[in-house]
């Protein structure tokens, strides 16, 4: 019985530990949302766009959107070394900067070739730039004690972006028209539906510029305080634009060097098949962001809440993944990874089966609390929505098992001194969940799931369950070949 109060002061001291924390640390947390709200809007927005505006084909649109993702990320193998020359506050603001012009060229434009090259893809740069500079900012801004729940929290303010940018996108669609039209009041300009969705995320771009300006130069939390350093300057003596192109040069250079380090590493191609066999997952993920809005829209009509539907995942991990992490801590990652990815699978099925399968549950008790009362619907409520609402939920338990363990699996077998390259390479799965997107899922979308004529969604609902199914039957029938022994586990 004495042991309680002690337990619960442990606990609590977990969040107190933030108390006096540096302002940068919780400008940062603020910094997080903003970011990740204005990039969940746009993420969602761009295959409508390019349908809508430009009249690409569903194929088309995913194909460039997936490069479009492959751009962000291939950039951001080089922002380690431009933050290094420039420091965070100045790398922060040029990213910041480069958004704001881009998503106001692609609000605005008409013409396809800029939309592309003047809005879209500098895009990816100005994304690029900023995602990175806040991880390595909250290890900055707090202390040894501190960091711990300065990532939990980083974590939790990604999910809060990604839930308002969820409601934002219906709000603005529901407001407007699928297909409307609204006069800015002072320029007199006209733009639709999917453009005002691009400016609601610059005005989210343009909040952070004054947030920004609150940094400290030189700042940083240690055990001993915060103290204040002058940033070393790795290029010297040269312009702006000179020290871009050596710091690039650098960082691809210090990136082939490191790469080719890592594949003489015993672990490394045992690493990569199991981290191939997750992108099977990531699949599903990448299919929620690109092509599951566009499917709502056609089997639930124009103005349809998929933002509302999504948003149910973030209401599940928030909680989920301390609750599921703290409970399952002494469990190896390989091993939760199968569970994760078994559920993760699991739940992608309900999408292929029949819709008259859940006909009664639309009619009765599901369809009321998903339809009437989280969504305020009228009427009958389509059983699409109590599917989508099943899968969210048991996707979102499968997320909340496997998605935190892949970075910690990838961390624990790593040999000492290349825990950040191991780590890097933990993100291979959405990169491969990206390029299949734009290959597999566009061509699903077109035969399967039309803009019109006969459609037979649940095909292609079929193939991503069979897809994701991949990653369990791998890890299970390879796990002799792939699993490598993690450090501090003893199954």
């Amino acid at each position: 019985m004495a042991e309680t109060p002690s337990a619960s002061a442990g606990f609590l001291a977990r969040f107190t530990v933030l108390q006096g924390a540096m302002r940068e640390l919780w400008i940062t947390f603020s910094l997080k949302f903003l970011n990740i709200a204005a990039y969940a809007v746009t993420n969602t927005t761009l295959v409508l766009w390019l349908e809508f505006e430009f009249g690409y084909s569903d194929h088309a649109a995913l194909g460039l959107v997936a490069a479009w993702s492959l751009t962000m990320t291939a950039a951001t193998l080089l922002v380690g070394s431009l933050t290094d020359a420039l420091g965070l506050r100045r790398t922060f603001f040029l990213g910041v900067w480069v958004c704001l012009a881009a998503r106001a060229v692609m609000a605005f434009t008409t013409v396809k070739w800029v939309a592309l090259a003047v809005g879209m893809f500098p895009l990816a740069i100005g994304e690029a730039l900023g995602t990175p500079v806040l991880v390595a900012a909250v290890r900055k801004y707090s202390d040894t004690r501190q960091r711990s729940i300065s990532f939990s929290i980083f974590y939790m303010m990604m999910n809060v972006g990604f839930l308002a940018a969820s409601y934002i996108f219906d709000w603005v669609r529901q407001g407007l028209g699928e297909h409307g039209h609204w006069t800015l009041p002072l320029a007199h300009a006209t733009v639709t539906t999917y453009r005002v969705l691009f400016l609601v995320s610059w005005v989210f771009n343009a909040v952070q510029l004054p947030v920004i300006w609150f940094i400290r130069r030189g700042a940083e939390a240690t055990d001993a305080g915060v103290v204040f350093a002058h940033a070393t300057v790795v290029a010297p003596r040269r312009n702006f634009v000179a020290a871009l192109w050596f710091t690039a040069r650098d960082g691809a250079r210090d990136t082939v060097r490191l790469f080719t380090g890592l594949v003489q590493q015993p672990g490394f191609y045992r690493l990569l098949v199991f981290l191939a066999l997750i992108a099977c997952l990531k699949l599903v993920l990448m299919h929620m962001y690109y092509v599951f809005p566009t499917f709502g829209i056609r089997e639930l009509g124009p103005g349809a809440p998929v933002g509302h539907l999504w948003a149910i995942n973030q209401w599940f991990i928030i909680p989920l993944v301390p609750v599921v992490g703290a409970l399952t801590q002494r469990f190896s990652a390989y091993r939760m990874a199968i569970v994760g990815s078994f559920i993760t699978a699991a739940a992608a099925f309900i999408m292929a089966l029949p819709t008259q399968l859940f006909q009664p549950a639309a009619d009765g008790a599901p369809g009321a609390v998903v339809g009437h009362w989280f969504l305020h619907l009228n009427g009958a409520v389509h059983p699409y929505y109590v599917m989508i609402a099943l899968f969210v939920i048991g996707y979102s338990f499968g997320e909340a098992f496997y998605s935190p363990r892949v970075y910690e699996y990838a961390a624990a077998i790593a040999p000492k001194g290349q825990e950040a390259s191991y780590g890097a390479l933990s993100y291979v799965p959405l990169l491969l969940g990206k390029v299949m997107v734009g290959t597999f899922s566009g061509m699903l979308l077109a035969r399967y799931c039309p803009a019109t004529g006969e459609r037979h969604s649940a095909t292609m609902w079929l193939f991503v369950a069979l897809t994701a199914s991949v990653a369990p039957a791998g890890l299970i029938l390879l796990r002799r070949f792939i699993r490598v022994h993690e450090a501090g586990r003893a199954d």
